[in-house]
């Protein structure tokens, strides 16, 4: 007859002490069982909430050696009471508190309009300050050719270049063709406006409405929505409502990370 050893603990659970981390809020880490990966947003009496990247949550108890932070295996624990320092951006990196700005690059990454650029900052400035990276707004990219010449990029200052609504046949495809150098990186959503990258359940909606063509879109939001029109107020309501990578379209957040990792290559 075939022996069964009684003892039917995970082999991660039997080697030695792993360290003890407070599981704060927007933590990120995998559940070892499952490989369930999301960033922590509520923490219970022996419980965990996790919610991964496209909202779904679960929950998992907080057992020993239950968790990888950064691939290494801990057990989370209950934070301690009072405000805890936070230990993500909200671009989802690791934090590094105390920080210095790092000194400006030669790089930039351009992006359309202003409303492009506070989006950015909100969730990627901490990122960017720490890279030395400055974001920089056009007004449009009609001109994108001849800004980029004028910009002059080199392999020690490399440019890219965030486009709105670039998608096969579209007007900002075109133009976007038309800049070759190695030194240019230039990548977009497929949003008609950078609104449309902020999920709509952040700002408690079902969907973006569909505004007829030829009607401005950004005006035809806000009427659709019931909002006065002023389209700024409209974007200071939608921008106070991000908080985190957790609030923006997968789209966008690729992008923007493809365009940090071009221009912060050695």
């Amino acid at each position: 007859m075939r022996s069964y050893n009684p003892d039917l603990t995970p082999p991660w659970k039997k080697s030695a002490p792993v360290p003890e981390v407070p599981a704060d809020r927007d933590l990120v880490v995998e559940e070892v069982a499952t490989g369930f990966c999301g960033a922590v947003i509520r923490c219970e009496a022996g419980t965990v909430t996790l919610e991964d990247r496209f909202g779904k949550h679960r929950v998992f108890p907080l057992e020993p050696r239950g968790f990888l932070l950064e691939g290494k295996v801990v057990t989370l624990v209950r934070p301690a009471s009072g405000p805890a320092r936070p230990t993500r951006t909200a671009s989802g990196s690791v934090a590094v508190p105390g920080a210095r700005a790092r000194v400006a690059r030669a790089g930039r990454i351009y992006v359309e309009g202003r409303h492009d650029a506070e989006l950015v900052e909100r969730v990627w400035g901490d990122d960017l300050r720490i890279e030395g990276v400055v974001v920089e707004y056009l007004e449009g990219v009609d001109d994108l050719p001849a800004i980029v010449a004028e910009f002059g990029p080199a392999p020690d200052a490399r440019l890219g270049v965030l486009v709105d609504h670039l998608v096969p046949g579209s007007k900002e495809s075109r133009i976007a063709a038309r800049v070759t150098s190695p030194d240019v990186l230039v990548v977009g959503h497929p949003y008609i406006d950078v609104w449309e990258a902020v999920k709509p359940s952040s700002l408690g909606i079902p969907a973006w409405p569909a505004v007829p063509r030829g009607q401005d879109w950004k005006t035809g939001v806000c009427r659709a929505l019931g909002w006065p029109d002023n389209t700024g107020a409209a974007w200071q309501h939608i921008l106070s409502r991000v908080t985190s990578y957790k609030d923006l379209e997968p789209e966008l957040l690729g992008r923007v990370e493809e365009l940090i990792d071009f221009v912060t290559a050695p």
